[in-house]
């Protein structure tokens, strides 16, 4: 029955952030499960086959990102990598993270770079929580916490936020972010300032401090303000914030300490500097500062607190590439292989909320679909046949063509807008009956076409995801899933 046992696909990982902007891209290896019932496709190695340059990302001005620098850029890294052809990538995520996914044409830049230039599927991501998820993937700490048995808080500190995590036998069980990062205040050799953004304004007051663009600002002022971004950053890998700066800078709740902590890890641009002091680097003088921001001095005052923390202090496989490793290597999942679609379906489909609908199998009836699904609209304040939603479903119909029609009709009817205008109606499912469904649904009721079903993906509600082109004929689908489920008051 199965003929296609490995696939191979290849999948760039985009990440534009407040001070640099690079890609990565991947290999990814799926190999069939014999324990899944569908003998479903799962990722079973990754390999990075290109690392991109490196470079400062090109604005404008404070407000605005200089779109056609960077998709220049990012077209000459296809290139040099070998993918100027670009149906040879097949999936991958672009992470639009920090401060830029704050600037005026942030969603101009995420289309444009997750359009059809960028190759057959490229998923458009942003979110505190899941880049903390993707930078703890892409370090190497959620690995380590399976090999080493241990509790691992990772810290990324980039241009303009520290997305920070906590991995405990092999997953990410609790994600957090706060405004601290490198680029948050940026000057010439000179010390005038060319960049503040607000998180920085927010730290000068709390100081005291009163600087505008365009002033000089002395070493020891910027020391002062680099000193308190370090003293709130190990507060709040400490344990939650208590001050009232550490509150306004949280961009998140606090991360989750009942899991307890046995390490640390830093990752990010800023750890760069923070590992490698070496040659005098970390200098106050600022002629020797060709990054024109304060992350040396950062990363310098954070060393002068590591002995604060509690837990030992180790050092990832990979820093200022962790959450573009994370985005092009970790960010897929596969659905199962008995899924539904129609043809004129065009993919990939993006940032589509799940909301669960709890129907019970032994209550199963039109009512009771119905009325479930009503409900799961009302929790997220969205209309039936305006907002496109996937539809989550935990065993909700034994799979007798009897039942099935039975939900199938319930489905029609709960969804009576969306069916009279042809609205896209997305079912998932966590067990393997998304085939079953769809063709019952397609057999029985009016819903014969923009009907979507896949199965065997463990989602959550407040999860959010794109689906790609479909693989094998049709057979599996690439999925990302953008979890939310570690900070349910986070808004995408």
């Amino acid at each position: 029955m199965f003929k296609v046992e490995k696939i191979e696909l290849n999948s760039v990982g985009i990440d534009v952030g407040s001070s640099t902007s690079h890609l990565i891209f991947s290999k990814l290896i799926l190999k069939r499960d014999n324990n899944s019932p569908s003998r479903r496709f799962r990722v079973a190695e990754r390999e990075i086959i290109y690392e991109g340059k490196i470079i400062d990302t090109p604005l404008i001005d404070s407000k605005t990102i200089n779109i056609p620098a960077l998709v220049a850029f990012f077209k000459e890294e296809y290139k040099a990598a070998g993918f100027e052809d670009v149906e040879k990538v097949d999936t991958g995520a672009v992470i639009v993270t920090g401060e830029t996914a704050k600037k005026q044409n942030a969603n101009e830049i995420v289309e444009l770079l997750s359009g059809s230039d960028s190759g057959k599927f490229v998923s458009a991501t942003a979110g505190p929580n899941f880049e903390s998820l993707l930078a703890a993937l892409g370090s190497g700490a959620t690995h380590r916490s399976k090999i080493e048995e241990k509790s691992i808080l990772s810290a990324d500190i980039g241009g303009g936020t520290s997305n920070i995590a906590i991995s405990k036998n092999g997953k990410v069980v609790t994600t957090s972010c706060i405004n601290i990062g490198g680029r948050l205040l940026a000057f010439d050799k000179d010390g005038k300032i060319w960049r503040i953004d607000e998180p920085t304004k927010l730290v000068m007051s709390e100081l005291g401090l009163n600087y505008q663009v365009g002033d000089i600002i002395t070493i020891e002022n910027i020391r002062k303000i680099a000193g308190l971004y370090a003293d709130t950053l190990i507060e709040v890998i400490s344990g939650p914030a208590k001050t009232d700066i550490a509150k306004q800078l949280m961009m998140t709740t606090d991360l989750d300490f009942s899991f307890g902590v046995d390490e640390i890890s830093f990752s990010g641009g800023v750890s760069e500097f923070l590992y490698d002091n070496s040659n005098g680097k970390l200098t106050d003088n600022l002629d020797s500062n060709k990054y024109r921001d304060m992350g040396m001095i950062l990363a310098d005052e954070i060393s002068k607190r590591i002995d604060k923390l509690s837990a030992e202090v180790s050092e990832p496989e990979s820093k200022i590439r962790a959450t573009v490793i994370g985005a092009g290597a970790y960010s897929l999942s596969i659905s199962g292989s008995t899924c539904f679609f129609d043809d004129s379906i065009e993919f990939p489909l993006r940032n589509i909320p799940v909301v669960d609908v709890s129907v019970q199998r032994t209550e199963l009836s039109i009512e009771h679909v119905k009325d479930e699904i009503e409900k799961a609209y009302e929790r997220f304040d969205l209309k039936e046949g305006e907002d496109m939603i996937a539809l989550y479903f935990n065993d909700p119909v034994r799979v007798s063509y009897e039942k099935l029609t039975l939900f199938a009709k319930s489905i029609e009817n709960a969804l009576p807008n969306s069916v009279r205008d042809n609205k896209m109606i997305v079912l998932i499912f966590d067990r393997d009956i998304g085939n079953s469904v769809g063709n019952v649904i397609r057999r029985e009721t009016k819903i014969k076409d923009n009907l979507i079903c896949l199965d065997e993906l463990d989602l959550n509600e407040s999860d959010w995801i794109d689906i790609g082109e479909p693989l094998i004929s049709g057979e599996v689908f690439p999925v990302t899933v953008k979890s939310l489920v570690f900070n349910k008051n986070i808004e995408f």
